[in-house]
């Protein structure tokens, strides 16, 4: 029976089922990563400690990227399609419909959230849904900055974050690094559980920019208003999107021309602490 369904109802376009699982696998990024968050903020830090997040958050992104590894890449992140896009690796209109389909994942993954977590949501603000205050619960969805960071701050912050993940997604999906394909969605979840624990204090690491602007949009939608754009006189919406997209480029080709340019091309090359040659030391002259 499946297979029959299968035949009839399988995609036969190879970009339509790209889009599809961009689609999908960022859906499944935004309501792991949604749900870590509100369980912290909603039981006022008894159910998550920020490991947890950090944890929950890098097997979000592990099994986002392996759902849609054979349909899309498993990009799910704007910020690393415009990497490969830098790398003339997609075109620009591939690079374009990836967003949208990303930012649309994102949509229905914060509303997948909202789903699960409406009474939850409701008994901690009392049905006010609000952007700042004690009872906001805008940061189940969207990222807010830390009150010490100013809008230049948290560019720069998402600038390096981005860069350093996007460095170590080119390592592990560089061929010559012979990463075994299954291996690699989850050597990249552990990726960005490094980035989490490093980077999370200034505004939780938002380092996907279809991540922030599809739930802020679905906030707008169900309560919180145009101030999750005009938050702090507009200064931060943009940053999680601007940001991102420089760190990515930034990193691809910080990897590129520092690393990947110089790996031997000999794929039995074997990696080894101390440079060797019949079995002895090579000495410095």
């Amino acid at each position: 029976m499946l297979e029959t369904l299968r035949s009839k109802l399988s995609l036969k376009n190879p970009l339509g089922r790209a889009l599809l699982g961009e689609f999908v696998g960022t859906a499944v990024l935004l309501v792991i990563i949604c749900c870590c968050v509100a369980q912290a903020l909603l039981s006022n830090g008894k159910m998550n400690e920020m490991i947890n997040i950090n944890v929950g958050v890098g097997l979000a992104v592990a099994f986002g990227i392996a759902i849609t590894a054979k349909l899309s890449g498993g990009h799910i992140n704007p910020a690393v399609s415009i990497m490969f896009f830098s790398f003339r690796q997609m075109s620009f209109v591939k690079f374009v419909l990836y967003c949208v389909a990303q930012t649309l994942g994102a949509f229905v993954g914060a509303a997948l959230t909202y789903i699960v977590y409406y009474d939850a949501i409701n008994k901690y603000d009392g049905g006010i849904r609000a952007v700042t205050g004690d009872k906001a619960t805008i940061g189940v969805f969207a990222s807010v900055p830390g009150e010490h960071l100013g809008p230049i701050n948290g560019l720069t912050d998402h600038i390096i974050g981005t860069a350093i993940f996007c460095i170590f997604i080119c390592h592990i999906t560089d061929k010559r690094n012979s990463y075994p394909a299954w291996t690699q969605p989850l050597i990249i979840g552990l990726n960005f559980v490094m980035i989490g624990t490093a980077f999370g204090y200034n505004a939780g690491y938002p380092y996907n920019p279809a991540r922030d602007l599809g739930p802020r949009i679905f906030a707008i939608l169900v309560g919180y208003g145009g101030e999750v754009f005009s938050f702090r006189n507009y200064s931060w919406f943009w940053v999680p999107l601007v940001g991102p997209m420089i760190g990515g480029v930034l990193g691809g080709w910080i990897y590129q021309l520092a690393v990947g340019f110089h790996v031997p091309d000999d794929r039995e090359h074997k990696y080894e602490l101390v440079a060797t040659k019949n079995g002895k030391d090579i000495e410095d002259p």
